[in-house]
């Protein structure tokens, strides 16, 4: 059997996209073990994409080969690339779908995705994901060489996410992701919250101030709002048993203010 090929796209599952390219893979490499990441990225948004591959893709073992596709551009004039990082492959458009997670794993090089070879016969313009990147990802997992796939180029384009503003005493972030259980996750790390005031910072959004970072999220009574470092490493706001995307009527780019002082 060959290396994991994750998956991480916006086709959702209504429609044949997602399995369609399975196919493709499959063609190529009928022992293939494919792993959903998802494919319910809000349509086009490459900044959620890019977060929610950087969620998860370091949870794979070495050598798995990541498969990013929410792509715009696709038959633009963006380019196809493979990343080699220090433990992965990273397989995608270069719009920055790819740059967190590849970069957060350190990048070795970057090909422009260009021997034809590697690619199905016929070529859409409009389908790169079935006809590009699931076939590549497909021979580098039956062990075809990195260096077979194209040139070498310098570097890729990058996303950044937003960075929280420290000052007096306050930091100051926003919600750059919801998740299905309502959870708004912000671009506040762990690691720039001050660990000794966890129990008396104050968490300021859409006129909520909550008191506190919690550790889980039945430290609060059900239906009430709360603080705490989410599983990806991110400060969240929730409400124990609910949604916090409805109960405070937040959306991305919501403003979320923390009092140290």
């Amino acid at each position: 059997m060959g290396r994991i090929i994750t998956l991480t796209t916006d086709f959702g599952l209504k429609d044949p996209y997602q399995g369609a390219m399975k196919g493709a893979i499959l063609t190529v490499a009928p022992g293939a073990s494919i792993v959903d990441i998802t494919h319910l990225v809000e349509p086009g948004n490459i900044l959620e994409g890019a977060f929610v591959l950087l969620g998860a893709c370091r949870y794979f073992p070495p050598g798995t080969i990541h498969v990013g596709v929410v792509d715009p551009g696709v038959g633009g004039e963006r380019k196809t690339v493979l990343i080699e990082t220090g433990r992965y492959i990273f397989v995608g458009p270069d719009n920055g779908l790819l740059s967190l997670a590849a970069r957060e794993d350190g990048i070795k090089r970057v090909l422009e995705l260009k021997n034809k070879d590697f690619f199905r016969e016929e070529v859409s313009d409009t389908f790169h994901g079935r006809d590009i990147f699931g076939p590549v990802a497909a021979h580098l997992s039956m062990g075809a060489a990195i260096y077979e796939m194209g040139q070498g180029i310098d570097d890729i384009r990058a996303l950044d996410l937003p960075r929280p503003v420290t000052g007096g005493g306050d930091i100051k972030g926003e919600v750059i992701y919801i998740d299905s259980f309502g959870n708004l996750i912000t671009n506040i790390r762990r690691e720039e919250i001050p660990a000794s005031r966890a129990e008396t910072i104050e968490v300021l959004v859409k006129g909520f101030a909550l008191k506190g970072i919690k550790r889980t999220y039945s430290m609060e009574e059900q239906g009430s709002p709360l603080a705490l470092i989410g599983s990806t490493g991110f400060l969240e706001i929730a409400v124990n048993s609910g949604s916090a995307s409805r109960t405070l009527g937040a959306h991305v780019g919501e403003s979320v203010l923390l009092r140290t002082g």
